[in-house]
């Protein structure tokens, strides 16, 4: 069997009609971006006919067989296929084609991408979507009908961008792939910038270009040859279609039912994603969803599961003890880095490369950090991603009702004047307060940051509605058009309404704005720009489609009860790591970066922050950036999100604009 990770690229271009030459060295250039992606072999190819271009690099994962590099071609030469990602079920597709017989006969090696481009001669393209299991990224030619075919994975695992260029369409697995395309205009998109400022990444489907834009998970888009720039992508697989067929079609079931099936499906998940010829691990955080895959990792495996974590010096960040005590009691091979600011000085300059386009997610740090050291052991890696969101398992999941159910009747101006009597203290007095009162506080009133957390409550009292609320929690910057010079912040995908699904509860509403807004646009795009920035894949048993249809039709009483979400994923661990290895406050995976912006960074943070600095550049007004960093620097506020926000902007300014 053969399976790769890659990246992809390519074009229609019919101002290259004719020149085979041409496109195949444009191509070229396009795949070497991506090499990062691919390291162990590339492959192009052109149509002539109508100026067309695929582009592959390739990280080699099962067999090494020449019978299933890329591009691959139909036997037929009907249909041309490039593609990145995984299908997991592709020995049973496989087994289903053959029965059916076909003109892909006889196989030619024993490759998935092989078997994806007979379903696609078999049951045709929008069929074979809805059989994959997997993550995926392919771009799939149609010489026949002169048609190309771009999509992206149910839930966004794996990027793919697309753009127009002149008269031609590009499209890449990176935007740096269609920076390489002569003509690609490079002006920054600014409402996708004012985006940016609010969330900390650019929501699909924009980039920060006006003329890129990244395809939606779920999608499929389709083009043809006379046409290439006139493009509608549609969706073949809808998250608010899950959510709106659960409701009518929910569990009905005992929880200990919902346990065992539960259990029974993430460990085929799991059993699945563990196929691979070269070496395999787990990262692991200590934290309930990396926890449990790493258990059935190991309940699946004959021999200790290598597993790999990251630890600081500030404990108040620091997850290792937890995690090495999971690693001790479930028996996996575990490797520890621990994190100073020196890695992080030495890291920075590289992240306009690594994501290149603004991405302010503090977390991508040591994100990096974990994947650079998990590939110098294996070259495969399974993580907990995709458990918050489809459990419910963020904070704001059980706070935000709870906060909301006690002010949402109080008047907006009391409430405010609530919020300021709270920031009288800085967070760094909250801490000494919270940290003296230690052991004398119940273990369900210890938080770990408190001064942040009660900053950030302040920050969204006055809200007017439930849905701003949730809004406002998940902004870095709350009025993004303040600070810009120019441009004004468009609809996000929370404000559109007639994308919602047709759940009333609170919790289940923010869960779905998780998983279509967050998890794609922040979550797995830090974890693949991280992963394969040092060719590592990365594998997230969570996301597979039928563990998010099964989790959807659960009542939300078996994942969230009290302060306690994923109820149902926490049962299910008691059975293979004992309780208390794994109860403790939520942390998440972040960084001291408010104190390193006061310290080791504080240099750095002042040179690109730099009032004559932003005057010249022209797209940010100096004064409010000056104010939060003033204010942070003396400890008065923790603005670290708001500044690394801007920083993230600047240092990708720096290196591409």
């Amino acid at each position: 069997m053969f399976r790769d990770m890659c990246g992809i690229t390519g074009f229609i271009n019919p101002d290259m009609i004719g020149d085979a030459k041409g496109a195949k060295s444009l191509c070229r250039r396009m795949a070497d971006t991506l090499a990062h992606r691919g390291p162990d072999a590339s492959g192009i190819s052109a149509d002539p006919a109508v100026g067309l271009g695929f582009g592959h690099r390739r990280l080699s994962i099962l067999d090494l067989s020449e019978a299933g590099a890329q591009p691959m071609h139909s036997l037929d030469g009907r249909f041309t296929l490039i593609h990145n990602g995984e299908i997991y079920n592709f020995p049973e597709l496989r087994t289903a084609l053959e029965a059916e017989g076909g003109p892909f006969l006889p196989w030619r090696g024993h490759s998935d991408t092989e078997v994806m481009l007979a379903a696609f001669q078999t049951w045709g393209v929008e069929e074979a979507l809805t059989r994959f299991v997997g993550m995926f990224a392919f771009a799939l030619w149609d010489r026949d009908q002169r048609e190309l075919h771009l999509a992206r994975d149910r839930m966004g695992e794996k990027p793919l961008y697309y753009g127009r260029a002149g008269n031609a369409l590009i499209f890449g697995s990176e935007l740096k792939a269609l920076r390489a395309f002569p003509g690609f205009d490079a002006q920054p998109d600014m409402e996708a910038v004012a985006l940016y400022l609010r969330f900390q990444y650019v929501p699909e489907p924009r980039s920060i270009y006006r003329n890129a834009f990244k395809l939606a998970p779920g999608h499929l888009l389709t083009v043809r040859a006379d046409s290439p720039t006139d493009f509608a992508p549609r969706p073949y697989w809808s998250l608010r279609d899950v959510v709106n067929n659960a409701a009518a079609n929910p569990f009905t079931g005992s929880e200990a039912e919902a346990e065992t099936g539960l259990e029974s499906l993430l460990r085929e998940t799991v059993r699945g994603q563990m196929l691979s010829d070269v070496p395999l691990g787990a990262l692991l955080s200590g934290g309930i969803d990396s926890s449990l895959v790493t258990a059935l990792m190991q309940a699946e495996s004959t021999r200790p599961v290598k597993s790999f974590t990251i630890g600081f010096s500030d404990k108040a960040y620091d997850e290792s003890d937890d995690a090495k005590k999971v690693a001790d009691h479930l028996g996996t091979d575990h490797t520890e880095l621990f994190v100073t600011p020196d890695h992080v000085l030495d890291l920075i300059e590289k992240l306009p490369e690594l994501y290149d386009e603004p991405f302010a997610d503090s977390s991508q740090l040591p994100t990096f950090l974990v994947a650079q050291l998990t590939r110098q052991h294996v070259t495969v890696c399974l993580t907990g991603d995709g458990g918050d969101e489809t459990f419910a398992g963020y904070n704001r999941h059980f706070w935000a009702p709870a906060i909301w159910d006690k002010v949402g009747s109080i008047p907006p101006g009391l409430r405010s004047m609530a919020a300021g009597g709270a920031r009288l203290l800085s967070p760094r007095a909250y801490d000494t307060i919270f940290n003296t009162a230690g052991s004398l506080l119940p273990e369900s009133a210890r938080v770990r940051t408190p001064g942040f957390k009660i900053h950030k409550l302040a920050s969204v009292l006055s809200s007017q509605s439930r849905e701003e609320l949730y809004k406002r929690l998940c902004s870095a910057w709350p009025e993004p058009s303040a600070l810009l010079n120019s441009g004004l912040e468009p609809l996000s995908p929370i404000d559109r309404r007639e994308t919602w699904p047709h759940v009333s509860d609170y919790t289940r509403w923010m869960q779905y704005l998780d998983s279509v807004t967050y998890l794609p646009g922040d979550i797995l795009h830090k974890v693949d720009r991280a992963t394969m920035g040092v060719s590592l894949e990365s594998r997230t048993p969570y996301l597979d489609h039928r563990v998010i249809e099964f989790a959807w039709r659960l009542p939300l009483s078996m994942l969230l009860k009290g302060r306690e979400g994923k109820r149902i994923l926490r049962r299910i661990l008691y059975r293979h790591v004992p309780r208390e290895l794994v109860e403790r406050p939520k942390m998440g995976f972040g960084i001291p970066i408010d104190n390193w912006l006061r310290g080791p960074l504080k240099q750095w943070a002042q040179d690109l922050l730099a009032p004559d600095r932003l005057r010249k550049q022209g797209l940010f007004a100096p004064d409010p950036i000056t104010k939060q960093l003033s204010d942070h620097l003396s400890g008065k506020r923790d603005n670290q999100h708001r500044l690394w926000n801007i920083l993230m902007f600047q240092s990708w300014a720096d290196k591409w604009l």
